[in-house]
């Protein structure tokens, strides 16, 4: 056996697709098209206007006015407390 009859058993018309990733051309382009779409649509839900870091920082700044407002709270009582005392206090 030669080379050459060794090389007439191969096929070439494989495409590169089918040859190394075992996919014609038209799946890989829609399998590539697939995971793309979802890479970009993943990227803008980590880092876009909608992102989880965007939530969190809500979530945090709710807490803050939750815990402002208890202490508005709180303040408000004693103030209402010292403006009831000094009222009684000028009233006799």
């Amino acid at each position: 056996m030669n080379s050459e009859e060794l090389f007439e058993d191969i096929d070439d018309s494989i495409s590169f697709t089918q040859k190394y990733l075992g996919l014609s051309l038209g799946k890989f382009l829609v399998m590539f098209l697939l995971v793309t779409i979802f890479g970009v649509y993943l990227g803008i839900l980590l880092y876009g206007v909608n992102s989880i870091e965007v939530l969190m920082g809500l979530q945090d700044y709710e807490t803050y006015l939750q815990n402002e407002t208890v202490r508005l709270k709180n303040e408000n009582a004693g103030l209402q407390r010292e403006f009831f005392e000094l009222k009684e206090i000028s009233a006799k």
